[in-house]
């Protein structure tokens, strides 16, 4: 059905994108625009299972496939995500449909591919990597980027041009299901992180979607996509620079948070789809809705009376494309046009940011191909180099919580019981958006698809050893507790491997609407807990979890304490590593553990009246705090120093120093971590706030000096009237191996006028090693 105008001057890749994006958006009709903003989700086959929230009853009316694709399509949602499906078959499913959709249309526009990719692309056989808690607890960016390059190069191969993630949702509630998705408690630690897998997702020349915009998080009680009460500063200065750092980083797409936040949904709120993020931040690229998230306007929030006036809502609000299929963006949206209730402007607004990415995908160009690399290059997906980089970044991420006497690492010869949940398959090292958990928990039979040993596997070779379940994740019986605790009772040293399973919608302890009431280890688990450590034997815990929870009446117990959320296919070689000693552990907590769960919600990054108080019986101190980790060996630090003789300058830099040395015979890492406090502020702040973290390895005798530049708008935060500010007077840094353990602390005077940062505000320190 192509014309003439397929061969317009929009195709010269020679031309600017705005003159090309404008050649075509003159000869579309009203019809072909509206086409480009909705996608269409396909099931592969028949067996398909329900694997996003109200995806059934949200649905549309069955797909008339030639019909939907007449006058072209937006994008094309998971097509490898949907259900199994050989890497080979995909490719050819997407170059099929690709062809379909060119020829249908008068233009011959391809569609966006696009697919989660949370802990790696989200398809059979496609390796799983750790998830976004182990990215923060690695403390790694730069590994974090080589992670993401790796799955924006798998995309492309395979044909998808977007990739859902990075979640840039800042923890604020363990309950909450999705603080696995999340990176940490900190906005500093999660934009460093995000803004790394941003820029390494799309060197692949791919697209990043930053999740969810804005204050998801924030939920009340920790209830998924439940309603968020929260004040303007709070969004300002805890929930939104992740997404000022990402999209500084240069991610070109962002997705909308389900929630309504004082009332308003975000997908019908103006002022953060367009005022903040295009006004304020600078934003140019897509807003996408989340899944079903524009006919929720109507079904779940009440502010729209039909699917029309859902749409005309969330096109007003900025929301450019409708995933993951037409309920809102098609015929209800134009019937909502001839009604006079949308103006045309905003269509053409949505559709010129659309074909812009189009363009700058090279979809448009005249020599695009719909078939995806792979299908003249395949191979396994699952590669040595993508181990490889599994394996590096959940060593990273394993945190040593305890290790009283030196009980780690394990000594040869040591009789081992491994007991647990965890301990015996892969289950619990996979987070709720990896294959086998999203998707392979609705195919009943169907294998991995990639190699995952277990932790009884990854230590079986080096030590005799005992197994016995105790009991599920939940669920379980008497004798099965019964028969754990003989085992530990018989073995010199009970390893206990504990946790979650992550799964979707109550198909776990762990992930996407699997919240939880309180911060107990799920089920049975803290009884077979008491019944190992009862028997004397020196019981070390390892924990494989989607969240923190609740230790405090058996932490002092316990020989022993290893972490690691959901670390993926390498994750079981991993912990055998730092159990075993073969791994030195450096990882840090990117999230404290509570002392209390009644404390919930609480976080580190608390002004003092959010702190443990007389006049309250709930004590919110973490048991294991923020950035906390223990190492075998670790470097030690010679006196921080500041280089400021005159002050720090509002508008200036501060030059913090801090000597290194390994005196050990292993490499070492070390994270220094800096924290600010404002003393006296015109708001409350923070008594601690991360505002560096650089990691620094090293070799065995090395000697460095680290050197870190802090601009002074690291020190801003919102003030009484609502402009972010940089205010005179003396600030503490705190220097140190955690948020509670401080090496150094160091008072300077910040001198000069009170000065108001904008978007362009600078975001990061500049660590540099010297000899």
């Amino acid at each position: 059905m192509t014309d003439s105008g397929a061969a317009g001057a929009w195709r010269d890749a020679t031309l600017p994108i705005d003159a090309r994006v404008a050649d075509l958006m003159a000869r579309m009709s009203l019809r072909e625009k509206v086409a480009q903003m909705y996608g269409a989700w396909l099931h592969v086959d028949e067996t398909a299972g329900e694997v996003a929230p109200h995806q059934s009853d949200q649905a549309p009316d069955p797909i008339d496939w030639p019909e939907l694709i007449r006058h072209g399509l937006g994008q094309v949602t998971r097509v490898y995500g949907s259900a199994p499906i050989e890497p080979a078959a995909g490719a050819r499913r997407v170059a099929d449909l690709q062809r379909q959709i060119i020829d249908a249309g008068r233009f011959g526009l391809p569609a966006i591919v696009h697919e989660e990719v949370l802990t790696g692309f989200a398809a059979w056989k496609a390796p799983i990597f750790p998830a976004p808690l182990s990215w923060g607890a690695s403390f790694d960016p730069a590994l974090v980027e080589l992670m993401a390059a790796h799955i924006g190069g798998t995309m492309r191969r395979l044909g998808v041009q977007q990739g859902l993630a990075p979640v840039l949702d800042v923890a604020r509630d363990l309950r909450w299901g999705r603080v696995e998705e999340t990176i940490g408690e900190d906005p500093y630690l999660v934009g460093t992180i995000g803004s790394a897998y941003v820029r390494g997702l799309q060197s692949a020349g791919v697209v990043a979607t930053l999740k969810h915009f804005a204050g998801y998080s924030a939920s009340r009680a920790g209830r998924n996509l439940a309603p968020v009460s929260i004040g303007p500063r709070e969004l300002t200065d805890v929930l939104l620079p992740p997404f000022e750092m990402a999209l500084r980083a240069g991610a070109r797409s962002v997705m909308n948070n389900y929630t309504d936040i004082d009332g308003v949904p975000v997908a019908a709120d103006a002022t953060l789809l367009t005022g903040m993020l295009r006004d304020r931040l600078g934003f140019t690229g897509t807003v996408v809705s989340d899944y079903f998230a524009v006919a929720f306007l109507e079904t779940l929030h009440g502010v729209a009376a039909d699917r029309g006036e859902a749409a005309a809502t969330a096109l007003r609000a900025g929301i450019d494309v409708e995933l993951p299929g037409v309920n809102c963006y098609g015929g209800p949206l134009l019937k909502a046009l001839e009604a006079g209730d949308v103006d045309e402007a905003l269509i053409d607004r949505a559709v010129e940011r659309i074909l812009r990415q189009k363009c700058e995908l090279g979809l448009l160009n005249a020599d695009w191909s719909p078939e995806p690399e792979f299908l003249a290059a395949p191979g396994d997906l699952d590669d040595a180099a993508a181990r490889d980089i599994a394996r590096r970044l959940a060593e990273r991420a394993v945190v040593l919580l305890r290790n009283e006497d030196a009980a780690l690492p394990l000594r040869p010869g040591t009789r081992l019981a491994v007991v647990g949940p965890g301990a015996a398959g892969p289950d619990s090292l996979f987070g709720c958006y990896s294959f086998p958990r999203h998707v392979g928990v609705h195919h009943p039979g169907l294998d991995l698809g990639v190699a995952a040993p277990s932790i009884v596997d990854a230590l079986g070779p080096d030590f005799a050893l005992s197994y016995e379940l105790g009991c599920p994740v939940l669920g379980g019986d008497d004798e099965g507790i019964a028969a754990a605790a003989r085992a530990a009772a018989g073995a010199d040293v009970c390893v206990a491997v504990l946790g979650d399973l992550a799964g979707l919608f109550g198909l776990g302890t762990s992930g996407e609407g699997c919240d939880a009431a309180d911060l107990r280890l799920p089920g049975r688990q803290e009884e077979l807990l008491e019944a190992l450590l009862a028997t004397g034997t020196p019981v070390v815990l390892v924990l494989l979890a989607g969240r923190p929870y609740e230790l405090a009446r058996q932490a002092d117990r316990l020989a022993a304490a290893v972490c690691a959320f959901f670390p993926g296919e390498e994750g079981a070689a991993a912990v055998a590593g730092v159990l075993t000693g073969r791994v030195n552990p450096s990882g840090k907590l990117p999230i404290g553990f509570p002392g209390d769960g009644a404390a919930q919600p609480a976080t580190y990054l608390a002004a003092k009246l959010a702190r443990r108080s007389e006049v309250s019986t709930v004590d919110p101190s973490a048991l294991f705090p923020f950035g906390h980790g223990l190492s075998y060996a670790d470097a030690e630090w010679g006196p921080a120093a500041l280089r400021s003789p005159d002050g720090w300058a509002t508008d200036g830099e501060a030059e913090l120093s801090v000597p290194l040395h390994n005196p050990s015979q292993r490499a070492v890492s070390t994270v220094v971590q800096v924290y600010a406090h404002d003393p006296v502020a015109s708001v409350a702040r923070p008594v601690r706030q991360l505002i560096a973290a650089p990691r620094v390895d090293l070799a065995p005798g090395e000697s460095r000096t680290l050197v870190v530049t802090l601009h002074a708008d690291l020190l801003s935060y919102t003030g009484r009237d609502g402009a972010r500010v940089v205010e005179p007077g003396d600030v503490e840094l705190h220097v140190g191996r955690s948020s509670t353990d401080t090496h150094t602390t160091l008072r300077v005077p910040v001198v000069g006028p009170r000065r108001e940062v904008g978007a362009d505000r600078h975001l990061h320190p500049v660590a540099t090693l010297l000899p």
